[in-house]
């Protein structure tokens, strides 16, 4: 008798990358312990729940290389304006009025919801209050890689750099042991971090083996005050520092030369490529067919809501391909088993987390997306990887598992109400629209 046993009309195991039809994934224990054909799963393994799946593709678990998961809270408070004033204007006035453990709390709770009915098992995050993120994270059953937040600058959350470190470490040391939060060590930016403390990130990051979770060359400004005020490009900083080598996860990396390519390939860095959020900032088309030719891996991130305005990986995976084919006017790049491959399994690399998810391979964690191809919008279906880039939104999302455990059936949460997440976010509006001058 085993926990679950799950059979799809396709599967797509990702990692080999192989598409199987009228299979079945058995589940034990919160892992994958065999994949076979269907008829031969029912007759060897009983299971205390059994669901079919017959218009369904079976994907692992979706992966959000990069999320602000709180900025839920300020989805569209701040449109149409390139980042840095949109930071400066706006983001960081309204963190310095609002920010709080509860405003971390109920964006993390939003952002979590919206993820999981995305099939996004896993994220990456970027925030102040990281204890407040990793709650969430447990109350709806994520796995998360939680970032140690780090900046020159005070906020309502800490007061210099190494009062960011020191909460940070803090939180480290009190979630550690869960199974499904993991950490990063996350300078903000070049522009917000001195030498120093890239320096200490750079010795921690070796003594506790942790990534290291950066924006790095978003701008053409970024690299431009870099030049003047180091005399080097930000790559090239970071490389004199000691960050660039195979924990360092790049975000964003829009604006780079063939000298920056190679520096980060040599490195055996990671890219968290997020191309709405680039679109929408005005940011620029990142050379994402250099950095695959170079070998690079590179993971798909949504960014923050304020920036994107949704934590929708699916259609990331849709722009990012269409973006390449049009820049290198080669129909060819980037096809859909590539940017799935980048969506999960080029995630988990880049958090080291590939021995436990990224891909459906026996042993792995049960982390699983199943999305519904049976609708007249997605029919008919040659291809269902294809669908799944090019046809299927998120609403076509109908189950999520997390290490084994459903947390979206038939396309609703199982437990999101409990959080009251109407009310909070009913409160949260009214304060954030009033605005002192």
């Amino acid at each position: 008798m085993i926990d679950l046993l799950i059979e799809a009309r396709w599967i797509a195991t990702v990692d080999p990358d192989a598409l199987l039809k009228n299979h079945a994934l058995a589940v034990d224990r919160g892992r994958i312990i065999d994949l076979l054909p269907a008829a031969e799963a029912r007759s060897r393994y009983p299971a205390q729940q059994q669901i079919s799946l017959d218009q369904h593709l079976l994907i692992p678990g979706l992966i959000n290389l990069h999320s602000h998961a709180a900025m839920n809270l300020m989805r569209g408070i701040a449109d149409d304006l390139p980042l840095l004033r949109w930071l400066q204007e706006h983001i960081w006035p309204t963190e310095a009025r609002h920010l709080s453990e509860q405003f971390v709390l109920d964006g993390s709770r939003l952002a979590c919801a919206e993820m999981l009915r995305g099939g996004i098992t896993c994220f990456n995050d970027m925030y102040f209050y990281p204890a407040a993120t990793a709650q969430a994270a447990s109350e709806f059953g994520m796995r998360a890689s939680l970032g140690i937040t780090t900046l020159e600058f005070p906020t309502p959350y800490a007061h210099d750099a190494d009062d960011y470190l020191r909460q940070g470490l803090a939180v480290h040391d009190q979630w550690r042991n869960q199974p499904n939060l993991h950490f990063t060590l996350a300078p903000h930016a070049p522009y917000t971090v001195s030498d120093n403390i890239f320096r200490r990130i750079a010795t921690l990051a070796e003594q506790l083996n942790l990534p290291v979770h950066c924006h790095l060359h978003e701008t053409r400004q970024e690299i431009s005050d870099s030049l003047q005020q180091f005399g080097e490009r930000p790559i090239e900083r970071l490389q004199r520092l000691g960050l660039l080598d195979p924990r360092l996860i790049a975000v964003h990396a829009v604006h780079l030369n063939a000298e920056d390519v190679e520096r980060l390939a040599t490195a055996g860095c990671h890219i968290a490529h997020c191309p709405v959020s680039n679109l929408k900032l005005a940011s620029g088309f990142a050379p994402l067919e250099l950095m695959r030719d170079a070998g690079i891996n590179i993971g798909l991130g949504t960014d923050g809501a304020a920036s994107n305005n949704r934590l929708d990986l699916l259609s990331e995976m849709r722009i990012a391909s269409l973006i390449t084919k049009g820049r290198t006017e080669d129909a060819t790049a980037l096809p859909a088993a590539e940017v799935l491959r980048m969506a999960t399994l080029n995630g988990a690399r880049a958090l080291g987390l590939a021995h436990e998810i990224g891909s459906i391979t026996i042993g792995k964690s049960a982390d699983l997306c199943a999305i519904d191809l049976g609708s007249l919008e997605c029919n008919p279906c040659f291809d269902p990887v294809s669908h799944l880039i090019h046809v299927a939104g998120r609403e076509a999302v109908s189950h999520v598992w997390v290490a084994g455990k459903c947390c979206v059936n038939r396309k609703k949460l199982t437990n999101a109400e409990e959080y009251h997440l109407e009310a909070a976010l009913a409160l949260w509006q009214n304060k954030l629209q009033f605005r002192p001058e």
